[in-house]
C-alpha cells in the first residue's frame, strides 16, 4: 500500500465527506475555498488512494418503522470453543456474509466476537442465530443484548 500524504484541505474534505457525502462538488468546493476542478481531483485522489472506501445512504430507522415496521436491532456477543486463526477467520467470514450483521468486530479480551445486527423482528433474530450461531459447532456461547434506544450513530472517523 502506497503512502498518501494529507494537508489541511485533505482532512477538512474527508470530514465534510464523512458528514454529508452526497453534497455537490461546486458546494464543496465553495465551503473549501477551492477551485471545483481541485476539489474534484483532491476527492478522485482520496478514493483512489483507499481512503474513501465507499458512500452509502443512511436510512432513518424512525421513519423506516413506519414503513416496515420497527425492526429489532441487537449487540451480540460470541465466544468460541476453538480460537485458532483459521476457526477465527472462518466465524468471522461466516458472519460478514450475512446481511442481517451490520458490524463485525473481533475482540479481546473477553468474547471473541461483537455483532452488531439487525432484523425485522424476533422470528427473524430467531432465524439468525440459527444459522449463525446453534449451526455452528465451534460457538461455545452467545450472549445478545437488544436495543432499546440508539442514541447515537456517527460513523465517522476522528480526524485531528
Amino acid at each position: 500500500m502506497e503512502s498518501v500524504s494529507l494537508d489541511a484541505i485533505d482532512l477538512r474534505l474527508l470530514d465534510a465527506l464523512q458528514r454529508d457525502a452526497s453534497e455537490t462538488n461546486q458546494h464543496l468546493a465553495a465551503r473549501m475555498a477551492i477551485s471545483p476542478p481541485t476539489c474534484l481531483r483532491r476527492v478522485q485522489r482520496l478514493r483512489q488512494a483507499g481512503l474513501i472506501e465507499r458512500e452509502i445512504a443512511l436510512l432513518s430507522p424512525g421513519r423506516m418503522a413506519a414503513v416496515q415496521g420497527h425492526g429489532l436491532e441487537a449487540v451480540v456477543e460470541v465466544s468460541l470453543d476453538r480460537q485458532d486463526e483459521a476457526s477465527l477467520a472462518a466465524f468471522e467470514t461466516r458472519v460478514a456474509d450475512d446481511d442481517a450483521v451490520q458490524q463485525c468486530y473481533r475482540v479481546s479480551p473477553g468474547p471473541d466476537f461483537i455483532l452488531i445486527v439487525g432484523t425485522r423482528d424476533m422470528p427473524g433474530y430467531l432465524a439468525l442465530a440459527q444459522r449463525l450461531f446453534h449451526s455452528d459447532a465451534n460457538v461455545r456461547n452467545v450472549k445478545t443484548f437488544f436495543s432499546v434506544r440508539r442514541a447515537k450513530f456517527a460513523p465517522r472517523v476522528p480526524l485531528g
